[in-house]
């Protein structure tokens, strides 16, 4: 049987890792991989995730599963951190997940339980495994209009009209802040002109939130996905900690199902926990236990707070050095998007062949449609780049 089976495509941004390792130059600057790295180039542990950690290791006294569901405290503090006060408690259902990966895929599965013959809009473009899942999963694929390579900002007019042709029984999935890949993000008006055109068409929103405070702050970077909570009649949402609590490996998400109707609730909880049984029965715990630690412990929480504003405001900082250095080289100010968009990425809009000269002749690695990783940057490295762009006729 297993004979049978073909060699599949590698994953792109996995191959351009190895690539960079393998690279033997001492000046060579990796923006591919989506991590969070500090000014020396490390992913740090942050400092209230290590208090938790070293308490936890001191108070924990089980390894026992904890339910289908995972620990109802993670869900609360998750909903809190996530929804505000946008829907009441009794409105969400949720399921503690492997990452946010987990909880996108587990809420592609429950939109085709729901309706075997959902079609997924996508924003074009958008991370490369949501068009991945859906394709392995085998649920149609519509794309909409997002980013405007030219300006650099997004394509609202564009992306309206094409959400119109959404309709009841579809799931339009938008990304909560900090686009991945282009960095772009829809203004409070946008997010109220996307609502209206939802409610116009019955469609079903998902919102993938991976990167709530690396924005604008944590209440900025929800205030989106909380108003399409409080003013639709459903909504699913996907929730990862992996960024904005640095704990990638331990590999802790959630996902969220909303109604106005709580009667429904129950009915979303069961279905939920039944996807969990069927995936990988319970989920893991431990990221999701410091999280909840932190986030319910007034000194944690607080440290947390001020060490992701640091995160955010160093990223900022990056955006508009970078910015300002491509403009004092290039004597233009066309790549001043770059101080505007948020979270960890832009998209600079080279060719493929530019972005090949860059790897081959200046040691800079990037995604091939020129998505960078702001993070992967310092104020050191910022000029190099820069130069290396103007250089390479960009």
């Amino acid at each position: 049987m297993l004979e049978r089976l073909n060699d599949l495509p590698g994953d792109k941004i996995l191959a351009l890792m190895e690539m960079y390792r393998e690279d033997p130059r001492d000046q060579k600057i990796d923006l591919g991989v989506g991590v969070y790295k500090n000014p020396e180039g490390v992913t740090p542990i942050m400092r209230a995730i290590k208090t938790a950690e070293k308490q936890l290791w001191e108070q924990e006294t089980t390894k026992a599963y904890t339910g289908l569901a995972g620990d109802p405290a993670f869900a609360d503090a998750m909903i809190g951190l996530v929804l505000g006060d946008a829907v009441a408690r009794d409105q969400v259902a949720a399921v503690a997940t492997p990452g946010g990966t987990g909880a996108v895929r587990q809420a592609f599965e429950l939109a085709h339980m729901a309706n075997p013959d959902v079609r997924v809009f996508v924003s074009a473009p958008t991370w490369p495994n949501h068009v991945s899942i859906l394709k392995y999963l085998k649920l149609p694929v519509v794309e909409y209009r997002y980013f405007d390579s030219e300006s650099g900002s997004v394509d609202v007019n564009g992306m309206l009209e094409d959400l119109a042709q959404a309709k009841p029984g579809d799931l339009v999935l938008l990304h909560g802040c900090c686009h991945n890949p282009t960095g772009a993000n829809l203004t409070m008006t946008d997010w109220k002109a996307v609502v209206d055109v939802l409610k116009k068409t019955g469609a079903t929103p998902m919102v993938d939130i991976a990167y709530q405070g690396f924005g604008d702050g944590l209440d900025a970077d929800a205030a989106g996905v909380r108003m399409v909570a409080s003013e639709l009649p459903e909504l699913l949402i996907a929730a990862s900690c992996s960024k904005n609590f640095g704990v990638y490996r331990e590999r802790t998400g959630l996902l969220m199902a909303v109604s106005q109707d709580s009667a429904r609730q129950k009915t979303h909880q069961g279905n939920l926990a039944y996807l969990n049984r069927q995936n990988y029965s319970f989920p893991p715990d431990h990221g999701a236990r410091l999280v909840t630690m932190v986030l319910n412990d007034p000194e944690l929480r607080a440290d947390w707070m001020a060490e992701l504003e640091d995160v955010r405001l160093n990223m900022l900082s990056l955006r508009e050095q970078l910015a300002q250095e491509l403009q004092r080289l290039s004597g233009s100010d066309r790549f001043g998007f770059v101080a505007q968009h948020r979270g960890m990425f832009s998209r600079l809009g080279l060719s493929p062949e530019t972005v090949d000269c860059l790897r081959e002749e200046h040691g800079v690695y990037m995604v091939g449609d020129s998505r960078i990783n702001i993070a992967g940057l310092n104020k050191n490295t910022v000029p190099l780049l820069a130069k290396a762009i103007i250089e390479v006729g960009a």
